[in-house]
């Protein structure tokens, strides 16, 4: 046996049966060994025996199935935006018709026949055209010995289409009592079961946008160093292990690289998650897509693009795209069971009916039970609930994107929690300091020549405590991980770390060496300040804590669930935000694919929510059961995640729990009315009932009795608009 792994982009699949049936298909293929296709993310992997089956095989028999195999990711993007405006075209016209058909019901706006005629046209158009998508899907499920909603809605649709139909045009086939026509009825199921499938494909195609824009993260040309020493511009791609790169100032790093030459502060929050810029020196390793704040430096190339960290979470994030949805669909289940059963019944209608001599009978009796059995309230049960659940949450301040998720948020065992600008606010502030205010000018005149986070913070501070005028400032320099230094009125002034001081002999007093020593301890960042060789103190920085972060965690623990915090920061700073809100378990120093695997150790056991909001946690986000990022968020982690607090409040992930569990009380409650309805109405629509108690339902009540189903499913998921919680 050779074994062979292939993965292909699939368009054309509409829904999750579309790749259950190439699964269903391929798995029949001598040749194929694994098959795992994700209506998610477009995507399928393949694992063949590559002496049985090719590659060309593979994709003539998806394409045999009615699926496009795409060659690249742009293409398949592109097929499925033109998949979606088609959806989206298709409901606007079906929600549309319907209301045009149900005001043309309930008025005598034209003569009745001809009232009736136009109806009939609209009906058409919604069932086939808006409706015809059903039919192919049906068409599908049914080949691959499936079934499932579509063949429940091709099914019902049908059965009060054709009913109606007859009674338009061949009125004299049935008694003047039971002339009804139903298609009201056909086109409301078609519109709201349309109206689910574009809610799922909006969040489908949601999903893939954070790739694009991660793709684009790293810059597409690098600054390459020929043998001469002359500089070319050349795609960074084409960058070959141990070329040498020159990046600048304010420039992104094209590639992992080993510095050479220079040294400079790197911004590596949308790798690590640090919140400060790193200074990065001769050796050190610099990453991909991460940001050059301050300094020239020469990097020797390491990797090759395909091979860099920035690549690597691509991949994760491509792996987590693919997972399969957590939750099965239980009305597709049923409906494997219901909709034969319905065939069967109403076959056995017929015939029992035929066979006691009442042809008329037979043929209202067997056409009854299927319109009565029409899944207009099982396939509303889960949608409406869903849309009534994104629009309360849009109003508590929670973007539902993807409302799968709702329904296994109430599961989870594990909250895991990024540090900075999750429960952190994700700014630099000074907390304290030991240096007196008649210094503060010299300090904020100085400062405010430097664009770097730490200076801001302390100009900020000090225009707190008093307004100050700038003075006169000559000779500055930057030093890239040490600090600034500058000339003030003649005198020297430095402001930066310990190494900046001691390399121009500056000696810190007791004093101030003490405080400067405590702030550290507390794992405070803390900078130097001294003025013509003579330490004035420092200011002590932190990363305050969220002012809800403490009750969020308390309440999470509350329901039995875990909190966890994973962050890229140093151990002693973790620790102390872990103390602050009693979190026992803390992961600290890990890269975003070491925080990918913690979320998969932590999926063994039980359900995960991940809650973050940089670049570096996109894989943790898209992996997890439930991927919660704030507003204030980069754009690459919200269009990653399945859930936006759009007010950036900690307590909306509370909110979310209890949107969750009132969700799902409320999609249990329309799934047993619509089974409860159909197992009482099915047996009357057929006249078991009839030889007895002379019960019988006309396809007139039949249609009455799918409506009033219908209506009780609705408004009871509208309640989940208006209830408290």
């Amino acid at each position: 046996m050779s074994k062979e792994k292939i993965n292909l982009n699939i368009s054309g699949m509409t829904c999750v049966n579309c790749s259950n049936g190439i699964e269903n298909f391929l798995k029949r293929q001598d040749g194929v060994i694994d098959t795992k296709v994700s209506f998610a993310s477009s995507e399928g992997e393949f694992t063949i025996d590559s002496k049985l089956y090719s590659k060309d095989k593979l994709v003539a028999n998806i394409e045999k199935l009615g699926y496009k195999v795409e060659d690249d990711f742009e293409k398949l993007e592109q097929e499925q935006i033109k998949s979606f405006h088609k959806l989206k075209q298709l409901f606007t016209t079906s929600i549309s018709l319907t209301v045009v058909i149900f005001a043309l019901m309930f008025s005598n706006i034209f003569e009745d026949e001809l009232n009736k005629k136009i109806i009939f046209i609209f009906a058409t158009i919604v069932q086939f055209y808006c409706g015809g998508r059903f039919y192919k899907l049906a068409y599908k499920a049914l080949s691959n010995k499936n079934f499932d909603m579509n063949v429940l809605v091709a099914l019902g649709t049908s059965a009060a289409y054709f009913y109606s139909v007859f009674v338009l045009f061949l009125p004299w086939l049935f008694p003047e009592n039971l002339r009804f026509i139903y298609f009201d009825g056909a086109a409301v199921i078609i519109s709201f079961i349309l109206l689910g499938r574009y809610l799922e494909e909006r969040s489908k195609q949601k999903a893939s946008d954070f790739l694009k824009k991660l793709m684009n993260l790293a810059p597409q040309e690098a600054n390459l160093i020929q043998e001469d020493g002359s500089i070319k511009t050349v795609l960074a791609n084409s960058l070959e292990i141990g070329n040498k790169v020159l990046i600048k100032s304010g420039e992104k790093i094209p590639i992992d690289g080993k510095i050479i030459e220079g040294k400079a502060d790197i911004d590596t929050s949308m790798i690590t998650g640090e919140s400060m810029p790193v200074f990065k020196e001769l050796g050190e390793e610099v990453l991909s897509g991460t940001l050059n704040t301050n300094g020239v430096i020469k990097i020797e190339v390491l990797t090759k693009s395909k091979d860099t960290t920035l690549s690597k979470i691509i991949q994760l994030l491509k792996s987590a795209q693919s997972k399969q949805i957590p939750i099965s669909r239980f009305a597709d289940k049923v409906a494997n069971i219901f909709v034969p059963s319905v065939i069967a019944i109403s076959i056995l209608t017929f015939i029992v009916w035929s066979l006691l001599g009442d042809m008329q009978t037979a043929i209202l009796a067997s056409i009854s039970v299927l319109i009565i059995s029409c899944p207009c309230a099982l396939g509303l049960a889960t949608p409406i609930a869903i849309v009534s659940s994104v629009s309360r949450g849009a109003k508590e301040g929670l973007l539902i994107k993807n409302p799968e998720v709702l329904e296994i948020i109430k599961d989870i065992k594990y909250a895991v929690f990024d540090k900075t600008g999750t429960l952190t606010k994700g700014e630099i502030s000074v907390e304290t300091t030991d240096i007196d205010e008649k210094y503060f000018n010299t300090i904020a005149s100085v400062e405010k020549l430097s664009e770097h986070p730490i200076s801001k913070a302390i100009v900020s501070y000090i225009e707190n405590k008093k307004a100050f005028e700038n003075i006169e400032i000559q000779d500055v320099e930057i030093i890239a991980g040490k600090g600034i230094k500058a000339k003030v009125e003649g005198k020297l002034v430095l402001l930066g770390n310990e190494k900046l001081l001691n390399e121009h002999d500056v000696s810190i007093q007791d004093k101030h060496k003490k405080f400067y020593e405590e702030q550290l301890n507390k794992s405070n960042g803390a900078i130097l300040a001294s003025i013509e060789n003579e330490t004035i103190g420092s200011f002590s920085l932190v990363d305050r804590l969220k002012d809800d972060a403490k009750e969020l965690i308390s309440s999470i623990k509350k329901r039995g669930i875990t909190p966890i915090l994973l962050t890229g920061d140093n151990k002693i700073t973790a620790s102390k935000i872990a103390s602050k809100l009693d979190i026992k378990e803390v992961y600290s120093e890990v890269i975003p694919t070491q925080k990918y695997d913690v979320i998969l150790k932590l999926q063994e056991k039980a359900k995960v929510m991940f809650v973050g909001d940089g670049i570096n946690d996109a894989p943790s986000i898209k992996q997890a059961d439930i991927g919660v990022t704030l507003n204030s968020g980069s754009d690459i982690s919200k269009d990653a995640g399945d859930i936006i607090l759009v007010n950036n409040e900690l307590l909306s992930v509370e909110k979310s729990i209890k949107l969750s569990v009132e969700s799902i009380k409320i999609i249990k409650q329309n799934l047993f009315w619509a089974f409860a309805y159909n197992t009482l109405g099915i047996p009357l629509a057929a006249g078991v009932l009839y030889p007895t108690f002379g019960l019988m339902l006309s396809p007139m009540y039949a249609g009455i009795a799918m409506s009033f189903s219908s209506v009780a499913v609705v408004l009871n998921s509208l309640r989940l608009k208006v209830k408290k919680f």
